[in-house]
């Protein structure tokens, strides 16, 4: 069951921004929507960024190919099949299905981007995707975004959306995003796809900037299991309706409210992730405070998220913090001095200038550990950066979840 988290309300429409979504059969386990298109008015700019998995899937190359020649006006998505490690065919068939979408439309094939979220390995079933576009064009609408952001879900327990509103030179700007993803999570992006449209005037160079920058607060700070997707995808896109001062560089007026929003509905979506995790009991908050540097405060912060026996820790709300200590001498951190570390269980201190706190008691970490939302801190006290990194415990749940992905 997904942690703190309910379905998403108040879900705002984006003008210049319409979606739809049906069934086309590609979701092997039962009949439900799994193919969506979105639609983006004309001048809208558009972001991207997209996995570090060198095996990377068809769609991704193509959609990065699309994007360097025109400008999106729709993206095609699709779950139940990744379309990855499927060669010269699978490339073929994204194509095809672009190509598919421009001649209803009356656009061109490199206006169309796919991308696609499932079972790696098999073709992408390009008929029933054919067969089906003339009804999903017709179901585009305003209204859509919580119709596809279930029919993006794979292992997803629940849809996954958000909106937020900012006032810019004195116009209201929305912000409204949805997002899939529950395992094979890992920083640099993950198996997650996500679609962010703003209706505020952005300089579309500036726009690949900003989603950047906030990805890397966001979506690159989330971990389930430390395993890298072929199709990870992040798009954010803005119509400019909202009709106020262009936004051109951080020197702009209201930038920092816009990016405050921007990164708001970012880091709402990318907790979400980690809230719906596969097999997840615990939401847990990593924290490394006052580092030298933030490659050490990432190091150290990962090395804790991605340990099997700390997670495993958390899930059995076992307050063994051996293996925490252990997770940040291990992470190889270039400056870090083990008598000045610090290190908290929520506000809890377990250990004080590296060894176990003249006042912790075995009682403090229990309770703790038992609370299904948790922040362990690491307080190196070595300098002036901090970083922050969410994942979860490590389950009997997500063995099964994954050992019974495919049958």
């Amino acid at each position: 069951m997904p942690i703190g988290l309910n379905l998403p309300s108040n879900i705002l429409p984006i003008e210049g921004i319409e979606l739809g979504c049906i069934s086309a059969e590609i979701y092997r386990k039962k009949k439900r929507n799994d193919l969506s298109i979105i639609k983006l008015a004309e001048g809208t700019g558009v972001a991207a960024v997209f996995t570090t998995n060198q095996f990377v899937a068809a769609p991704v190359e193509v959609a990065k190919q699309h994007l360097k020649e025109k400008s999106a006006r729709y993206l095609l998505i699709n779950a139940g099949n990744a379309n990855a490690g499927t060669g010269a065919r699978g490339f073929k068939d994204a194509k095809i299905s672009c190509e598919s979408v421009a001649k209803l439309t009356g656009c061109e094939i490199e206006e169309v981007l796919p991308f696609s979220t499932g079972v790696i390995g098999e073709y992408l079933p390009l008929v029933n995707i054919q067969n089906v576009l003339p009804d999903l064009l017709s179901d585009l609408s305003k209204d859509n975004w919580m119709k596809v952001a279930e029919a993006i879900m794979t292992t997803d327990t629940i849809s996954k959306a958000y909106s937020k509103q900012v006032e810019i030179n004195g116009k209201i700007a929305t912000v409204t995003g949805i997002c899939k993803g529950s395992g094979m999570i890992r920083p640099n992006m993950a198996t997650m796809l996500a679609y962010v449209a703003t209706d505020a005037a952005v300089d579309g160079i500036f726009l690949q900037d900003i989603l950047q920058q906030a990805v890397n607060k966001s979506f690159n700070r989330i971990t389930v299991d430390g395993d890298m997707s072929t199709n990870d995808a992040c798009i954010l896109m803005a119509t400019g309706k909202a009709n106020n001062s262009l936004i051109k560089n951080c020197e702009s007026d209201d930038y920092d409210a816009f990016y405050a929003a921007i990164l708001d509905v970012f880091s709402h979506l990318a907790q979400t992730i980690i809230r719906d995790g596969e097999g997840a009991s615990k939401f847990v908050t990593v924290k490394v405070e006052n580092g030298y540097s933030q490659q050490d405060c990432l190091k150290i912060a990962y090395q804790i998220a991605h340990s099997p026996l700390v997670k495993t820790a958390l899930n059995a709300s076992d307050a063994n913090w051996g293996r925490i200590l252990a997770a940040v001498g291990s992470a190889k951190a270039e400056y870090l001095d083990i008598n000045k570390v610090n290190i908290f269980l929520n506000d809890v201190c377990i250990i004080s200038n590296g060894e176990r706190a003249a006042n912790y008691s075995e009682e403090q970490g229990q309770a703790v550990m038992q609370l299904t939302e948790i922040t362990i801190t690491i307080d190196l006290q070595k300098g002036n950066e901090s970083e922050t990194v969410w994942t979860t415990d490590l389950s009997h749940d997500y063995i099964s979840i994954n050992a019974d992905y495919r049958t």
